[in-house]
């Protein structure tokens, strides 16, 4: 078994150098394309990307002898958007621009970074070649054209000509866009509309994941793309109502994340309706609001979203102890993985509440957040036995609360109990600061002898495989 591996990485390092020479030599790997064997497409490609030679991109794409090419786990050194300029303009869009020999096979080009894809996809169908990463949703996605053609060909449908061509002349363009303020993000996703516009319909742009940094940019993106298809959308200074707008066409939507959302009313039409259009996302798993002021105002958002969302975010919510306490009530309270309750002093007012609340999300709990919530040392060691309940815990931050070390000695000594818990930032002990302002005059040195006690500590506790750390690490 060791003589094959060591044979198998020989042979990679080979042809990596081999097409690193080949490469040197655009006019003759352009010219030796239509002849490649379909086996050695995938790794010429990786080396290609990697080199940064865009020609032969263009190229590769053109001739590509599979149904799908995805950039999987490739990152391009520098001219990111260069490149991906290239590989969508290698797309044989309207497809009698094709000419090649091979014949126009490339259905699918996805330019999304995903670590765990590889750069084309098995044929695991009989019938015809299938994407793992293909649109579902959109009734122009190659899938979905796909399949109707195929129905139509087993019901033996007559007239069907014109549906089965275009189905077969169809492609799908995967790629994850970003609204941003930068020049060159701007220019990429002009070329895109652009090349979408152009492609009278042959070209479906599939957008997964949009994130938006102020609406007043490339507004005309949102045009051209099909919003039923995004999974995840991230919106960070926009108004509610450009929010409400959006939202009316996302039934598919799996995440969301909202910063700095001003508004003006609870009480108010465009609030009402986007606790209506929320109420609507079935399918929503994570909410992520940050700047969205919500004080005693939970309730409303907790009553329409779906009981089975695993992950909620609140961190700068302006939430009170009675929001902690509607959302220990809630039915989505038992189902949660991630809580982040950042920057929200409720502790100040009361910790019973969120006991409750840590009892409700302990058998679920895996990633919790109190950081900057005023909790003094009583309140921490009065939810300590119910935090030591928390079995699928593995990370617990609550950095910047005013704790003193003999509290955080006998935390760090009761939570060796958690078998998950791998990551702990706790906050810098009060004695470790010169003057009374809690944040100001740190004593490195004092810093220093806790993180040492800290370190200390999990070794004789058999926790090494803890990790304690401060943010000022």
């Amino acid at each position: 078994l060791w003589f094959v591996k060591m044979d198998q990485k020989i042979t990679a390092t080979l042809f990596e150098l081999a097409a690193k020479s080949l490469l040197s030599s655009e006019p003759i790997v352009m010219h030796a394309l239509e002849k490649i064997p379909g086996g050695l497409f995938v790794p010429l490609f990786s080396t290609a990307f990697l080199g940064g030679h865009k020609k032969i991109l263009k190229a590769m794409v053109r001739v590509w002898p599979f149904h799908c090419l995805h950039l999987g786990s490739l990152k391009a050194q520098e001219s990111y958007y260069d490149i991906l300029e290239a590989m969508i303009d290698g797309l044989p869009i309207p497809p009698a621009q094709n000419s090649s020999s091979r014949g126009h096979k490339l259905r699918i080009l996805d330019l999304r970074h995903r670590s765990n894809c590889k750069i084309t996809c098995s044929h695991v169908r009989i019938t015809f070649p299938f994407c793992l990463q293909s649109c579902k949703y959109s009734r122009h996605a190659v899938r979905n054209l796909e399949n109707t053609q195929h129905r139509a060909r087993c019901l033996e449908i007559g007239n069907s000509g014109s549906e089965v061509e275009s189905a077969q002349e169809t492609m799908e363009l995967l790629v994850n866009i970003s609204l941003s303020n930068t020049l060159r993000a701007q220019q990429f996703l002009t070329f895109l509309c652009n090349k979408v516009e152009q492609s009278s319909g042959f070209l479906h742009l599939c957008c997964r994941d949009l994130r938006i940094n102020r609406m007043s940019t490339n507004r005309h993106i949102l045009q051209i793309l099909d919003l039923g298809c995004i999974n995840h959308l991230e919106m960070d200074q926009a108004y509610l109502n450009e929010i409400i707008t959006l939202f009316a066409g996302m039934i598919h939507l799996h995440s969301l994340s909202l910063s700095n959302i001003p508004f003006r009313s609870y009480k108010g039409r465009n609030f009402r309706f986007f606790l209506i259009l929320l109420g609507q996302l079935e399918n929503l798993q994570e909410l992520r609001l940050s700047f969205f002021y919500l004080r005693d105002q939970l309730h409303k958002l907790l009553r329409v979203l779906p009981p089975h969302m695993d992950t909620l975010c609140l961190p700068f919510c302006g939430l009170s102890i009675r929001d902690v306490s509607f959302l220990s009530q809630s039915s989505q309270a038992t189902q949660l993985r991630v809580l982040n309750l950042n920057n929200n002093n409720f502790f100040s007012e009361a910790y019973e509440p969120f006991q409750v609340l840590l009892e409700k999300v302990s058998g679920t709990i895996q990633r919790l957040e109190i950081n900057n919530c005023m909790m003094t040392d009583s309140t921490l060691l009065a939810i300590i036995p119910t935090l030591n309940r928390c079995v699928h815990l593995r990370v617990f931050n609550f950095a910047f609360n005013p704790i003193t070390m003999p509290v955080l000695k006998s935390l760090l000594q009761r939570l060796t109990s958690l078998p998950r818990l791998r990551h702990v930032i706790y906050p810098v002990p009060v004695h470790c600061y010169q003057e009374q302002n809690f944040y100001h005059s740190l004593n490195r040195q004092k810093l220093a002898e806790v993180q040492a006690q800290v370190k200390a500590m999990l070794h004789m506790l058999h926790q090494d495989h803890v990790q304690w750390a401060t943010y000022s690490d």
